[in-house]
C-alpha cells in the first residue's frame, strides 16, 4: 500500500499563508502531529519524502531511513509563496481553478505538478513491496496522488481539503489503484 501523509503543521500553515517552496520547520503542534502519525503507521518498510524541511521532519518521526524524492515537493507558488491567500486577486483564483495551465507569477502550473506526481506514483506502484511505503509530502502533491489513484484530472484538487498531519491510503488491486481512505485525522485527536 502507498500511504500518503501531509506533513505536520508549520507557523505559516497556521497563519493561512500559501506555503510552496519556502522551507519553515514544523511548529510544536506539527511535531506532535508527526509523533501521532508515527504511532498509528505500522508495517512500514519504506519512507519517501519531499526535500522540504517540514516533510523531512515529519518523515523522520517514523524512525526509518528517509529517501528524498524531489517529485514530491510542494507546488511552486512563485511570487505568491508565503503570502496570505486573501492577498491573491480573486480573478487570478478564478483563472487558476478553471485552467490547469495557469501559472502563478514565477511559479508552476497544476498540470506540471500533476505530471511529476503521477510519475512518482507510477514508479511506486510498479515496485514490488513487502509492506507499506509512506510518502510524506504536501497538500498539492497529495491531491495529485489522489487524482492519479482515481484516474481523474487535476481539477479535482480544488474540491479536496487535506489537513496537516492527515493520512491517505492508496492500495493496488490487480492492475489499478483503489483509494482506501482520504484525509484521516482521528490519530491527531
Amino acid at each position: 500500500m502507498i500511504i500518503v501523509v501531509r506533513h505536520g503543521r508549520t507557523e505559516a500553515n497556521a497563519s493561512g499563508l500559501l506555503l510552496g517552496r519556502a522551507d519553515p520547520p514544523l511548529d510544536d503542534l506539527g511535531r506532535a502531529q508527526a509523533d501521532a502519525i508515527a504511532r498509528v503507521l505500522t508495517g512500514v518498510v519504506r519512507v519517501v519524502a519531499s526535500p522540504l524541511r517540514r516533510a523531512q521532519e515529519t518523515a523522520a518521526a517514523l524512525g526509518l531511513p528517509v529517501e528524498t524524492d524531489e517529485r514530491w515537493i510542494e507546488l511552486d507558488y512563485g511570487e505568491w509563496d508565503e503570502r496570505p491567500i486573501a492577498e491573491i486577486p480573486a480573478a487570478a483564483w478564478t483563472t487558476w481553478r478553471d485552467d490547469p495551465s495557469f501559472r502563478p507569477p514565477g511559479g508552476e502550473t497544476l498540470g506540471e505538478l500533476n505530471r511529476r506526481v503521477r510519475a512518482a506514483c507510477a514508479d511506486l506502484a510498479a515496485e514490488p513491496l513487502d509492506g507499506d511505503v509512506v510518502v510524506v509530502t504536501h497538500v498539492s502533491p497529495l491531491k495529485s496522488a489522489v487524482a492519479w489513484a482515481l484516474e481523474v484530472h487535476e481539477e479535482l484538487s480544488w474540491h479536496l481539503f487535506v489537513a496537516p498531519g492527515s493520512i491517505t491510503r492508496i492500495d493496488r488491486r490487480d492492475d489499478r489503484c483503489v483509494l482506501l481512505s482520504f484525509n484521516e485525522v482521528a490519530h491527531l485527536r
